[in-house]
């Protein structure tokens, strides 16, 4: 018996868990589908890439996208404590003002930017220092990287002449313009949620982990939720929950879970033999994510990550977390605006010293840069639905890219091409940057860029959305977390945030993770 049971210990578990049992007197479970999070792998940040299509990654895919030639996307999600943030590229970036503004005025009281601000300083132990934007003391440490790339810092410059300010703190009070990526690193190594909240708590009395555990489904008592019934191998298990059950399985799992338990839409619930505990027709609805397309060019001068493998660089690491392993790949970032007229930046460059294709699966053959436009506030909406009732079946993710009706996305992504097509060509890039390689030659009219879009467009890993917070007819939780319709049931993910922000979003789903964490425990 325990007072909370939350099921999943990504980046949101693991905060929940860790604060909730700062109470001595409350007792909580923690439930993670995947294994512990011990591989060597998960400590090296140049190497978060060899994690995908392995026992720690969901390793989901997405419907054939009709808009991106038919081609079905993959999308990595963490399954191992700490989830997404223990195989992420550790880029810490919170997002714009407008973003949380923007959810209060969707009727989300509390969830202002001057409201939650609190939570993200609270939560980072920024190493540059304090400011009235950024906190120290927390949990999650905030680093600069240790051993910038030459090319990195030439990108850097580059990006100066062709018009991009220079911005010391994308998270502080103005988020446009360029600067070198803060991770969530400590002395090199990543710094997941784990390593910042769960490894600290895990042997405390009054909290209880399991990993290799799959939630079946949250177990009702009328509308009331009572626990969660789980497997762990072949051993079917349940755990009551006497005050609440938190769902944090992130925007895949907590709506699949949500409809495994009999809580979302009707007629997608008896089309696979669930009996409905409560009609919600938001679960699932709503999945937004962050498209990208790299431009990649070879580089003149062998100073690339192709390199950083060598067992010189494997031993400089594991001695003194210095060297090229300690690179999170996305070495910096700009944020700028697409057009004229607009309030905050939509559109993201992020600069890897290296040629990054097929999700980093596919090894370099020869020394490369490259540039991934993000278009940062997608039109396009999708839908999550179930593929089965069995939980070990993966969901259909249908993010419906590219499908807006204006083209704003598609327009993004091809301004996009062109940013990186231009910082490329600057001056400050000469000595290294040499002759494209994706597309080859790069496009230098829209209707070319376009087609390149299409057919190598990915994701870069943030959806969000499918358990929106808000009040409205489709609305999954309210503003305290609370799934509408239902009692003792929250969802703390990703998956509650009714908008994107324009970061990436482990930060903002740790801030929400800090934010419930206050509400529960009154």
């Amino acid at each position: 018996m325990y007072d909370f049971v939350i099921v999943g210990a990504g980046s949101a578990g693991c905060v929940l868990a860790a604060r909730l049992t700062e109470d001595p007197t409350c007792r909580v479970l923690l439930l993670e589908a995947g294994p512990p999070d011990r591989k060597l792998e998960i400590r090296i940040p140049a190497a978060f890439s060899k994690l995908f299509k392995t026992r720690y990654d969901w390793a989901y895919e997405t419907v054939p996208q009709e808009h991106l030639d038919g081609r079905r996307c993959f999308w990595p999600r963490g399954k191992t404590l700490g989830g997404s943030s223990s195989l992420n590229a550790m880029m810490y970036v919170r997002g714009n003002r407008e973003d949380y503004d923007a959810w209060a005025a969707l009727g989300n009281d509390g969830w202002g930017y001057d409201d939650i601000l609190p939570y993200f300083r609270r939560a980072e132990n920024f190493e540059r220092g304090p400011t009235a934007e950024r906190g120290t003391g927390g949990p999650l440490n905030v680093a600069e990287l240790r051993d910038l790339n030459p090319a990195t810092e030439a990108f850097l410059r580059a990006a100066h002449e062709v018009g991009i300010p220079g911005n010391d703190d994308v998270n502080g009070s103005a988020q446009d313009g360029v600067n070198a990526t803060q991770v969530t690193q400590k002395r090199g190594r990543r710094w997941s949620a784990a390593d910042a909240y769960l490894r600290p708590a895990r042997h405390r009395r009054n909290l209880t982990i399991e990993t290799g555990a799959l939630a079946r489904r949250v177990r009702f008592d009328g509308r009331r939720a009572v626990g969660v019934d789980y497997v762990v191998g072949d051993q079917a298990r349940a755990a009551d929950a006497t005050r609440e059950v938190i769902v944090s399985g992130g925007t895949i799992n907590s709506p699949q879970l949500l409809m495994l338990s009999g809580v979302g839409p009707a007629d997608q619930l008896r089309a696979h033999g669930i009996p409905v505990v409560h009609e919600l027709p938001g679960v699932g609805r709503h999945l937004l994510d962050h498209l990208s397309v790299v431009s990649i060019v070879e580089c003149n001068e062998p100073v690339t990550l192709a390199g950083a493998e060598s067992f010189r660089n494997l031993g400089r690491f594991l001695v003194s977390g210095r060297g090229m392993l300690t690179s999170n790949i996305a070495e910096a970032c700009a944020f700028v605006r697409s057009r004229d007229g607009l309030s905050a930046p939509d559109l993201e460059l992020v600069f890897a010293p290296v040629t990054f294709l097929q999700h980093g699966l596919e090894a370099p053959t020869g020394h490369g840069l490259t540039i991934g436009a993000v278009a940062l506030q997608p039109r396009s909406a999708g839908t999550l639905t179930l593929a089965s009732a069995d939980p070990s079946c993966p969901p259909c993710i249908d993010p419906r890219y590219l499908s807006d009706d204006a083209g704003e996305d598609l327009r993004v992504l091809v301004e996009g091409m062109r940013r990186a097509r231009e910082i490329f060509a600057a001056p400050a890039f000469e000595r290294y940057a040499g002759a494209p390689t994706y597309p080859a030659p790069l496009p230098t009219n829209d209707a070319d860029a376009a087609r390149h879009v299409r057919r190598y467009a990915e994701s870069l890993y943030h959806p969000v959305g499918t358990c929106a917070m808000g009040n409205g007819a489709d609305a999954v939780v309210d503003s305290s977390l609370r799934v509408h319709g239902v009692e003792h049931l929250r969802v703390v993910d990703a998956s509650v945030m009714p908008t994107i922000p324009r970061g990436h979003t482990h930060a903002s789903t740790v801030m929400i993770a800090e934010k419930a964490s206050d509400v529960l425990r009154r």
